[in-house]
């Protein structure tokens, strides 16, 4: 299998983009690299940028790996990147404002009415509940990755939509941060597009959707508490947005309006950047054994005296069952060819699909359409014959809870490992901020595989992060 090399060309010969940075590298001492690693790891435990992994046996906290050699994109690819992905977040809410009203793409039989009505993300509760802009999903993280294509060249595939609470986005200005402590001076080599006014264009959209006459809207960043996987980047982005951190238990509900406690009394809030599931936001609609959430929270929403971002029953859209139909709503809705390609996807619950499925599960990614962060999933490849047997059951039982997907070729970067520098596999997420009109910081989240031919890039699998350089010329 070929794999794209994002420094390096078929001929080895390095690419115009990596050559000031390669130029630097090869003149580091090992042993100064080594120490920088050490550092940067010694930063990170002191500021406590780590992760839950849950049922771990080693503890429920761990440090987020980070490599030392960034990934670099030039201007002209990001560009494109950047276009495409304006284009299919627009396209997306469109897709979820309108299957809560006019449901127009389900009556022209583009998307089929039983893949949204049967959608355990569908919430009934949205249907006819207009929202400021129609802006459904405010924060979005699209993952991206670069395959080979059969000349050889890199060509970027969307590999899947983050909607519903998408994270990540703290490493990314963190990584950045530990660049430019570590290697100051490569920041004179490079015009590198910034990345650290996110927390900055992220408050001012949230503020954008604030309900119809608030001038001055109060926003909140609700989370489910410490011991949840992501709690440093709820705490690390309310305290660089300037805001509160709440808890379900700080806010109440009165006269269809919210507020949270405070040493002053009541406090209106206009705005919840809320990081945790829809079933838990009001125990009075959804769980009611939910003590994460906030009683009377859908009365307000309905009233629209509160805005929630992401909306409720944004999940639907960011289904790994909805996925394939993306490109046909970006026609349907915007009247557009899609800038980004999907990856060709077989849907395990057509009978044709899934005897393919089974023939090839050897050779084929499968997804659980519900699962995410790399759990429920079987990587043919890398699987031994009784995991594939195992999973050829689990197919065979219940095959509308699945998809699959060619093994693609993850493009490789080059990445400091125990052995040295060696090529690991990279994938991208950049996030995409809609309020008024769609915004994003130039790059994004690289995850990186760090097991030699590993293909699994998320944290919770053993995957590392990159710092994401966008040139700006």
């Amino acid at each position: 299998m070929r794999f794209f090399d994002e420094m390096c060309d078929a001929a080895g010969t390095v690419r115009g983009h990596y050559a000031p940075y390669e130029g630097w590298l090869k003149h580091q001492p090992a042993d100064v690299m080594q120490a920088k690693r050490d550092e940067a790891e010694l930063i990170f435990r002191r500021v406590g940028i780590t992760f839950a992994v849950y049922g771990d046996d080693a503890g429920t906290e761990r440090l987020i790996p980070f490599d030392l050699i960034p990934r670099i994109i030039p201007a002209s690819e990001w560009t494109t990147l950047q276009a495409g992905l304006v284009q299919r977040v627009g396209a997306l809410n469109r897709f979820i404002h309108d299957i809560y009203h006019g449901q127009d793409i389900l009556r022209a039989g583009i998307v089929p009415r039983e893949m949204v009505s049967g959608n355990k993300q569908f919430r009934p509760e949205m249907m006819g509940l207009n929202l400021p802009h129609q802006v459904y999903a405010h924060i979005a993280g699209v993952d991206v990755v670069r395959a080979a294509n059969a000349d050889g060249q890199g060509q970027y595939y969307v590999l899947e939509d983050n909607l519903r609470v998408p994270s990540g986005v703290s490493y990314m200005l963190e990584n950045r941060r530990m660049m430019m402590r570590l290697f100051p001076d490569l920041f004179s080599r490079y015009a590198i597009a910034p990345v650290a006014h996110y927390p900055d264009l992220l408050l001012h959209t949230l503020r954008e959707v604030a309900p119809q006459g608030v001038d001055d809207p109060t926003v909140v960043v609700l989370t489910p508490g410490m011991y949840n996987s992501a709690y440093f980047e709820h705490a690390f982005l309310a305290q660089q947005m300037g805001v509160e951190l709440v808890e379900g238990g700080d806010l109440f509900v009165k006269d269809e309006f919210v507020y949270m406690r405070t040493t002053r009394g009541p406090q209106r809030v206009d705005v919840i950047y809320r990081r945790i599931d829809d079933d838990f936001i009001d125990p009075l609609v959804f769980r009611a054994d939910s003590a994460l959430g906030c009683a009377g929270l859908m009365d307000a929403y309905r009233a629209g005296n509160i805005n929630l971002a992401n909306a409720l029953g944004t999940g639907v859209a960011d289904d790994k069952s909805i996925y394939p139909y993306v490109p046909a709503m970006i026609e349907f809705y915007l009247g557009e060819k899609p800038i980004l390609t999907n990856v060709p996807t077989y849907q395990c619950r057509e009978p044709e699909a899934l005897a393919y499925v089974l023939a090839h599960l050897h050779e084929l990614v499968v997804k659980e359409v519900h699962g995410a962060g790399g759990y429920g999933m079987l990587v043919g490849p890398a699987a031994s014959r009784a995991e594939i047997a195992s999973f050829a059951e689990r197919l065979r039982a219940a095959p509308a809870g699945y998809i699959a997907q060619p093994t693609l070729a993850l493009s490789t970067c080059p990445t400091y490992v125990e052995s040295g520098i060696a090529p690991r596999h990279i994938d991208l997420r950049p996030f995409v901020l809609s309020g008024r009109s769609v915004a994003l910081v130039p790059g994004g989240l690289t995850r990186v595989a760090l097991g030699e031919g590993s293909l699994v890039v998320n944290s919770s699998q053993g995957g590392g992060t990159k710092d994401t350089w966008v040139l700006e010329r």
